[in-house]
């Protein structure tokens, strides 16, 4: 083993200890299913916005997201980004407050339940369908997390893809499995700095290396369409391809995603007071759109180094059509960095924990989420299982560990692309929860029957998008979440319409709800 491995190896170690320390910390606060879901609605301000961006933030933001840019330029990756920018704004402005307090005076944890007792659905079907999608998509999305993981020590060490993999899971269930909520979101908070100072260094070193900042505009701009962000780089032909408005919408409407999202929106749900949703707000948006701007950017300076010779090649000559490759990017930087000493290998290694940190950040709430749906809305409320403070808890946790494991089996091919893992669970979070979440808190019209069709077609969309409509190419070429989105927003308006309106208790309380 050199010396530059054992300098990452301590720090990660270092990194890994602090995160299950913090885990156990946890379980003393963490006394009953709801602080295990929930931390007992005790997030402060600073915790409830770095918490939820980091969670956000998965492995794409050091790997996806540079792996993109790196792949094609600054288009597929710069309009993503502006999307997720102005979706993070929006959805801190106009659902953080109102479903804090919604939730609260319905005393409801998870969404599903949000959306049972927003509704009045004593049947539970509301509740089932969104605990079902829950599951669907965070297994993959959790898939996503232990693929990074498997790929950034395979890269490193030359160890076995699945087998680092596995280990990574492992400490992610551990803490996660330990101090529930609350572990997740104080980690989460760690987890936010260490990644942040992973993309300034990471980027500092490869724009010096690079020639610096003119260097990087020369070499990058060498490369037809990659500065462009109407236009892509084409690594087989070597020349610029268009990048049509569709594209540049359907990328935008990552943005979306937000509304959808169950692992952000517990953030909102657990802050301590909801007018401190408001200093929250402008910590996260700040956060990402610093983040977000660098990311893409390293992916341009890294593509910059390769053409000026100081980073060997990341696109696979066999494979002109994935990015995959290039998502290990911020991995081979780090350890070029490492070789310069073993100080040096001590701060790789703090950026190479910075990829950890993205991808655990994420997939513990993911974890939490899924678990939450399963022991709470499925076996209790959905099956009638009612289940004691201990059983349920021990439910909690098994349901954790199963999750981890049908994750492990998806991201089993090394060969999977984050990024591309990533979206299609972003796009099925966003087109479920997305648009019943908005109009459940703004159109008091909207009836459980609106709801039940918005959930139902809108999941499919995303399926019947992805696999039947895109493949035709062309225009039908989109990004599976815009039309999924649509979909779901013409099927809760017209079915809530057609059916009955709400009864009047629920009527009264969404307007109370509005004048908190």
């Amino acid at each position: 083993m050199t010396t530059a491995q054992i300098g990452i190896i301590i720090s990660i170690f270092a990194y890994l200890v602090v995160m299950l320390m913090v885990g156990f910390v946890s379980s003393k606060a963490t006394n009953d299913v709801k602080d295990f879901y929930l931390g007992g609605r005790k997030l402060g301000p600073f915790v409830t916005a770095m918490s939820a961006e980091a969670s956000d933030m998965s492995s794409y933001l050091l790997m996806g997201l540079p792996g993109l840019a790196y792949f094609s330029g600054i288009a597929d990756a710069g309009w993503t980004a502006i999307g997720l920018i102005v979706g993070t704004y929006l959805n801190w402005l106009f659902t953080a407050k109102r479903l804090r307090n919604y939730t609260e005076k319905l005393d409801a944890i998870t969404i599903p339940d949000y959306f049972k007792k927003r509704f009045r659905d004593k049947n539970n079907i509301i509740l089932c369908i969104g605990a079902l999608f829950i599951l669907v998509f965070f297994i993959p999305y959790t898939a996503s997390g232990f693929s990074a993981c498997g790929k950034l020590f395979s890269s490193l060490f030359g160890v076995n893809y699945q087998l680092a993999m596995i280990v990574s899971a492992v400490i992610i269930v551990g803490y996660t499995t330990t101090g529930g909520f609350l572990a997740a979101s104080k980690t989460d908070f760690i987890q936010s700095i260490i990644m942040t100072l992973a993309l300034i260094f990471v980027l500092s070193y490869g724009v010096i290396n690079a020639g610096g900042f003119g260097g990087v505009i020369e070499n990058a701009g060498a490369l037809p369409g990659f500065l462009n962000l109407s236009a892509t780089h084409n690594n087989t032909t070597g020349a610029a391809d268009p990048y049509g408005i569709f594209n540049k919408i359907t990328m935008f409407c990552w943005g979306l995603g937000y509304f959808g999202m169950p692992h952000i929106l517990l953030r909102f749900m657990a802050v301590r007071k909801a007018d401190e949703l408001i200093l929250s707000r402008r910590i996260a948006s700040v956060w990402v759109l610093f983040s977000l701007c660098i990311a893409v950017f390293l992916g341009v300076v890294g593509r910059a180094m390769t053409q000026s010779g100081t980073l060997i090649s990341l696109i696979d000559p066999a494979d002109t059509t994935s990015s995959s490759l290039a998502e290990t990017l911020i991995v081979v930087l780090a350890d070029q960095i490492s070789q310069n000493g073993f100080f040096y290998a001590i701060i790789a290694g703090l950026v190479l924990a910075g990829i950890l940190a993205s991808t655990m950040s994420t997939a513990d709430s993911q974890l939490i989420a899924a678990s939450s749906s399963v022991s709470e809305n499925i076996i209790q409320e959905t099956l009638g299982i009612k289940l004691s403070e201990v059983s349920a808890m021990i439910a909690a946790r098994a349901t954790l560990i199963c999750v981890a494991i049908f994750g492990i089996i998806i991201a089993w091919n090394p060969n999977s692309s984050v990024f591309g893992i990533v979206s299609f669970a972003w796009a099925g979070f966003g087109a479920v929860f997305g648009p019943i979440m908005i109009l459940s808190l703004y159109w008091k019209r909207t009836n459980k029957y609106g709801a039940i069709a918005g959930m139902i077609s809108g999941g499919a969309m995303v399926f019947i998008w992805k696999y039947l409509v895109k493949p035709m190419g062309g225009f039908w070429n989109l990004y599976e979440l815009a039309p999924a989105f649509l979909v779901a927003i013409i099927f809760i308006v017209v079915v809530s319409l057609l059916t009955s309106e709400p009864e009047k208790e629920i009527q009264n309380e969404f307007d109370q709800v509005a004048k908190m």
